[in-house]
């Protein structure tokens, strides 16, 4: 036995290790897509990202960042800190896997090197299947979450696997003790931890209790009860009970602001150590188990004092601002994310409950509060609404979303009949197909069976399915494989296993089921819990932005698991006809061969990112296109997140203002941008607070003039500081709302400070300086669009106003008076009216000649050594980077430049070579 756990402790190194080089030779060396730039930014200065915060892995990732030789390598440190945590999670994992095949083989401590070699080599596969599957290597290469969420879930469950060990000997309990204390931790940076809580609950019971029925089914009662008590008792509830001690001391006995906070601090400190000390003196094991279990967990999550502490330094990046207890609670609430059903609720078709004045009935939540610093106490900004229904409260809401494109889909997925309603029936269909089908099994199957591409799919045959590799089965669910195009038959993201990991996960699952009920059920649990339990509680809507595989990463490890476990019962199956260890080592050898070995050919050359660079690079040129002090007006999360990284990790750029328009529309975003953030100037806003308060102007209303009567906007801005009364409107409830009775505005011009800036260079004598004047679309607009009309009514054109991108809401419609300088458009008082959506502005052909063909860095494009997976290939494409080269070529061509047209085209085809960047509408 001790020759044997030498073995195992050393073959778990050796696994970590194997993990930790395949990692860190595919890691990507800096920032990537998505959510990554957000994560690495706020780490390294410990600013306050989205909610709900990830504060311990903001801590570890500062850790890691203070190794790096430059601002340059800041990413490649917190990159590899989830490259090591992912190697951590492998170890882990082999050394659960060991654990649970040595309970089913080993019996009354005989070990035989036949077993020793199936134990371990059990352990080695799915170890390493798991090492080279597809969601977790992608998650393993990059500064994000869920690497090291991952190697929390692998820690907990290989933990109560310990306790389970000695459970019998004295001080065994601590091992409970460090369970809950790094679920503690966990919370600080990702949930997805917490799912380990049934199967753990479980684990304790089938130790400690006598198995029956009646007691599987408390126990599982039970987990679900400690779980609920966590997410919404500790979690929510610990800062919500705190905010109600706050507004009773401040509001109600007139002390100072945070003493309610400090108070109930101190009653639950007191409460725990008073509860420690009774349990311990009455030998009241259990309970003194519970109470030292919450106080570690409490202690865990206590690095949220991080993110108040940050807030309260108003740093650059402070998401919604959450520096008190209220506005903490709506943080780890993820209020800004907005409600979904779950259980209870409405469908898309149900009809809105009207008064008889034809109003939307609603009911009146919870109030929210703001600081009210004049009168020291806190106020009701406003009462969150939710409407009601005709049609009353519905089952297993799936299709609940009112956006026309979602109610095609469900339509589709759910079955719905035209000019039918959908029932129970058609929910239960959407969520079969759709939420299970569509986004979990595919995710699966792409994990231990193959994946079709990495082009995202909403469903189309050609893209983003699970496929095999057995010609027979592919071509029955997608058609003749051998008909498709060579683009989608070479992609490099094509991998198949031929069913073999998904073959011997059944294997495994089946064995452990027959020779080990408690662990089958303990590991389905887990595999349960942290996938098909997470696709009911997301209830997510079609046309998800990006792929959302990564969310079920807890239920592959389970699976993986099996996968393992499948080696042993392979032998155990085999052994009747050939036995011994030399066989037992062949069978290990096969089984490293034709799972983990093939999943890594199959998977490395895309999920190779060690020479990318295209997020930092792109980051980089979207600042660069701007001039000095410019304001940039950002959409959505890849072109905000990478150019965040870019300013607050690489200092690059800092004096542009990067103004993302969905966080405009908050209070807390408008006030931040008042202040001045590193060389860029506040915001010119004109308008006081009051008008941006939260629950005021949320949106507001502009009217189409039938006599075509135009405004000035600074006139406009003028009456709605002063509450001119034609711009207010009554509802029938009594509230006043913001209405402008014309949608056509004028921004006049100063052509000498327009000239003297530098912002354009007139061409001919066509392209005349003029007073923008231009139509909104009339109706409802955000506040964020109220903040942008701000803006350009004290726009003196000294300061440049860019957008990423022309032809949607956050242009204002000001696609006519657009120049592409560089990747973004700038603001500019000419008019040139589009020729179609994808020509947008007019040219500077000096301007964008210099940045594209001398200033501007692309970070791998056209390098056949570098993969550029789907999200970088849409990204080419959404900046219309090919048509971008065509236009300046053809504005090249008519000014007489016919060689610099030839350069700008031989040098687009270098960067988006047609073998690496597929032609698509926008060229």
């Amino acid at each position: 036995m001790i020759k044997y756990n030498r073995t195992n402790i050393i073959l778990g190194w050796v696994s970590f290790i194997i993990a930790l080089i395949t990692y860190l030779l595919t890691m990507e060396p800096t920032v990537s897509w998505w959510d990554c730039g957000e994560f690495i930014a706020t780490s390294y200065k410990l600013e306050v990202g989205h909610s709900p915060g990830a504060p311990f892995f903001m801590l570890l990732a500062r850790f890691f960042s203070l190794f790096a030789s430059g601002k340059e390598h800041v990413a490649v440190m917190i990159n590899s800190l989830s490259a090591i945590a992912s190697a951590a999670t492998i170890m882990f994992l082999f050394w659960t896997i060991s654990h649970l095949v040595r309970k089913i083989l080993i019996k009354n401590d005989e070990y035989t090197p036949e077993k020793t070699i199936i134990i371990l080599g059990s352990a080695l596969v799915g170890s390493l299947a798991y090492t080279f599957s597809d969601t977790f290597w992608f998650s393993a290469v990059e500064g994000e979450v869920y690497a090291t969420s991952s190697l929390f879930t692998a820690v907990v469950f290989w933990a109560i696997l310990k306790w389970e060990n000695v459970a019998d000997e004295k001080y065994a309990d601590r091992w409970l003790i460090l369970i809950a204390y790094l679920m503690g931790l966990s919370i600080g940076v990702h949930l997805l931890n917490l799912l380990a809580i049934p199967a753990i609950v479980l684990v304790y019971y089938f130790r400690r209790y006598p198995l029956t029925r009646k007691g599987v089914v408390k126990a599982f009662l039970l987990s679900i009860l400690l779980l609920g008590f966590i997410m919404y008792g500790i979690i929510q509830g610990f800062v919500f009970l705190a905010s109600r001690f706050e507004l009773l001391f401040v509001n109600g006995f007139g002390l100072p602001f945070n003493s309610g906070v400090i108070f109930y601090a101190l009653i639950i400190i007191t409460g725990i150590v008073l509860g420690i000390r009774y349990t311990h003196k009455k030998k009241l094991v259990l309970w003194n188990i519970l109470i030292v279990g919450v106080t570690v967990i409490i202690i865990g999550y206590s690095s949220y004092a991080v993110i108040v502490i940050r807030s309260l330094a108003n740093p650059p990046m402070d998401l919604n601002n959450p520096e008190n207890v209220f506005n903490l609670h709506a943080y780890l609430n993820r209020e800004s994310y907005g409600d979904r059903p779950l259980f209870t609720g409405h469908y898309y078709s149900d009809e809105i409950k009207r008064d008889r004045n034809g109003y939307a009935v609603i009911d009146e939540k919870k109030p929210v509060y703001i600081k009210d610093t004049l009168n020291n106490k806190y106020k009701i900004a406003y009462r969150k609404i939710e409407l009601t229904y005709s049609d009353g409260i519905k089952l297993f809401p799936r299709m609940y979303s009112t956006d026309s494109n979602h109610i095609n889909a469900y339509k589709s997925w759910g079955g719905v009949k035209e000019g039918e309603k959908p029932n129970l029936l058609n929910n239960i269909s959407f969520f079969l197909s759709y939420q299970f089908g569509h986004m979990y099994f595919r995710y699966f199957m792409w994990n231990f069976s193959g994946r079709q591409n990495d082009v995202q799919s909403h469903g189309s045959l050609v893209n983003g399915n699970w496929i095999s590799g057995l010609r027979v089965l592919d071509n029955l669910r997608l058609g003749n494989q051998d008909l498709l195009p060579d683009k989608y038959k070479n992609q490099k993201s094509r991998n198949k296993y031929y069913l073999l990991p998904l073959i011997f996960g059944i294997v495994g699952l089946l064995f452990q089921y027959s020779k080990d009920l408690k662990g089958f059920w303990v590991v389905t649990l887990l595999f349960f819990f942290t996938g098909i339990a997470i696709v009911i509680y997301l209830n997510q809507t079609p046309y998800q932005p990006r792929e959302r595989d990564y969310a079920y990463a807890g239920s592959f490890y389970a699976f993986a698991i099996w996968i393992g476990v499948g080696v042993a019962g392979l032998y155990d199956s085999l052994k009747k006809f050939k036995a011994g260890s030399v066989y037992a080592s062949l069978l290990v050898v096969l089984s490293l061969l034709f799972v983990p070995a093939l999943m890594a050919r199959e998977n490395y050359d895309d999920h190779d990112r060690s020479d990318r660079y295209t997020a930092r690079e792109i980051a980089k040129n979207y600042l660069n296109s701007c001039d000095e002090n410019a304001i940039l007006f950002t959409g959505g999360d890849n072109d905000t997140y990478p150019l965040w990284y870019a300013q607050e990790v690489e200092e690059i750029r800092t004096d542009v203002r990067v103004v993302n328009l969905m966080l405009f529309n908050a209070e807390w975003n408008i006030r931040q941008m008042r202040r001045k953030a590193y060389a860029s100037e506040p915001l010119p806003l004109s308008l006081s607070d009051r008008h941006y308060m939260e629950g005021k102007n949320n949106s507001f209303y502009v009217l189409k003039d039938e006599m075509n009567r135009k405004i000035k906007l600074e006139t406009m801005m003028r009456g709605i500081e002063t509450d001119y009364k034609p711009f207010r409107q009554q509802t029938v409830r009594g509230d006043s709302v913001l209405v402008i009775p014309t949608n056509e505005f004028i921004l006049p011009v100063d052509s000498l400070k327009v000239l003297q800036s530098g912002a354009i260079n007139p061409v001919n004598t066509s392209e005349m300086l003029s007073e923008i004047v231009w139509k909104v679309p009339d109706g409802q607009l955000l506040k964020s669009n109220l903040a942008e009309l701000d803006i350009l009514a004290n726009f003196n054109w000294e300061r440049p106003i860019n957008f990423v991108t022309g032809g949607n809401d956050g242009a204002l419609s000001l696609d006519n008076y657009l120049q592409l300088d560089g990747l973004a458009f700038r603001l500019v008082p000419i008019n040139t009216p589009d020729r179609d959506f994808f020509e947008l502005g007019r040219i500077d052909t000096k301007k964008l000649y210099t940045k594209y063909m001398e200033e501007f860095k692309w970070g791998g494009l056209g390098d056949e050594n570098v993969y550029l997976d789907y999200f970088n290939i849409r990204t080419i494409s959404v900046i219309r980077l090919r048509k971008n080269f065509v236009r300046l070529a053809e504005k090249l061509i008519d000014e007489g430049e016919n060689e610099k047209a030839i350069n700008v085209l031989d040098r687009c085809m270098e960067l988006t070579p047609g073998w690496q960047v597929p032609f698509d509408h926008y060229i």
